[in-house]
């Protein structure tokens, strides 16, 4: 039967870069069944809504939905228009914003960065309530327990299966009821997990430390809208927008979605750079338990980048379909069988490796003494089984964040 995949590429290159990433989806050889939704601004002056039920009904019919990019109305309320993005968050409750960023083969880009931010994704100044008093407008910043416990918990998992350090950045003090709350909630459930360490930044050192020492992080875990910037931050130290995948996951229910915005100013053109969007994909393909297809799409672009095949936001000239085209052929040479000799100097390891953005239900992992590979909670019956060298743990559990082995 395959996957299902709902498609919803929505508004400017949104329509450019999903092609291009389902493009080299095929490539893989998997069997993907995609079908199409509608979002966002075009939509929403055609159909007068911007996230219609059919597209809701797609999304929970999906294994994953992969999403492109929607464009808003600025500066302006348009009645009747709300953000499709913000709106599958709350409807799927997907509480767990993952927004990678890593070293790239490019100029200028520092070396050995390998973090991982954890935002909130539901709640935060994104509830969207704002009223005016006259000539003072006021927005109400909503935090509360469960939300900070269980975005923290993801962040916790995430982080044991990585390098065991957790960064929560916060502003309690000149919040301290809001960020408080957050900050206080996330280290009572960090102190359930021997052996992580655990520190405290200000968001305004944060955005500093990013700049001048981004090695220094593991996992970060904040707030909404600190973890929207802080994570655009991020993506520019190391490359761009263009290099920005991210995962909306909940505990049924997963979008992926380049970080990038529709760039209505570019649409059109055929210079979009649709690698963000082919590593949304891979992050996709992980979620699924493909791991080793995941690391094609990520050698992929990584094979592209060291050949100068990019486009002009990299300093390359190459169009779209040129990027598109080069990846899908390393993919497709890669899942034949072959090798490139780029793909092999990559520091990250094997291809099951370099897709290894996180581990899920129906995942396999190979872990090493001391790990310590643990559900949260196990199913039912069964105990946490310790790590062994070199064997192999696979779990076929229903995706829930609450049973996923993190890595």
């Amino acid at each position: 039967m395959g996957y299902r995949i709902c498609v919803i590429p929505g508004d400017g290159i949104g329509r450019e870069v999903v092609p291009a990433a389902i493009e080299v989806l095929r490539a893989t050889g998997l069997e993907l069944n995609f079908h199409f939704a509608e979002a966002g601004w075009a939509c929403f002056e055609e159909f007068g809504t911007a996230l219609p039920e059919e597209t809701i009904q797609a999304v929970r019919q999906a294994d994953a939905t992969l999403f492109g990019a929607v464009s808003s109305p600025t500066g302006r309320r348009v009645d009747g228009y709300r953000s499709p993005i913000v709106a599958l968050r709350r409807e799927f409750n997907l509480y767990a914003n993952l927004r990678p960023a890593r070293s790239w083969p490019l100029a200028g880009v520092p070396q050995d960065v390998d973090l991982l931010i954890v935002r909130e994704n539901t709640e935060d100044l994104y509830v969207q309530q704002e009223h005016l008093e006259g000539e003072r407008a006021v927005a109400q910043r909503v935090i509360t327990r469960q939300a900070s416990e269980r975005v923290a918990r993801a962040a916790c998992r995430l982080a044991m299966g990585r390098r065991r350090k957790l960064t929560i950045v916060h502003k309690a003090n000149i919040l301290p009821l809001t960020c408080g709350l957050f900050r206080d909630a996330v280290r009572e459930v960090a102190g359930g997990f021997p052996g992580l360490q655990v520190e405290e930044v200000l968001v305004d050192a944060m955005a500093m430390r990013l700049v001048h020492d981004p090695q220094s992080f593991d996992v970060v875990v904040t707030t909404n809208m600190f973890g929207d910037i802080l994570s655009d931050e991020a993506a520019a130290v190391c490359g761009g927008m263009g290099l920005a995948p991210s995962a909306n996951l909940g505990d049924s229910t997963a979008i992926f979605e380049p970080v990038h915005g529709s760039a209505p100013d570019i649409a059109g053109k055929g210079i979009a750079n649709p690698m963000a969007a082919i590593l949304a994909a891979s992050m996709m393909l992980s979620y699924l338990g493909e791991s080793e297809a995941a690391g094609w799409l990520v050698q992929g672009v990584e094979t592209a980048l060291r050949r100068g095949v990019v486009t002009p936001d990299l300093g390359g000239q190459a169009t779209t379909a040129q990027v598109t085209a080069f990846v899908r052929d390393v993919v497709g040479e890669l899942a034949a069988g072959r090798w490139y000799a780029d793909a092999a100097q990559s520091s990250s390891g094997d291809s099951g490796a370099k897709g290894a953005w996180y581990a899920s239900a129906h995942h396999e992992l190979e872990c090493t003494i001391g790990e310590g590979l643990l559900l949260d909670p196990p199913p039912a019956g069964e105990a946490p089984r310790p790590a062994v060298r070199g064997r192999r743990f696979q779990f076929n559990y229903p995706g829930s964040l609450g049973r996923q082995a993190w890595l």
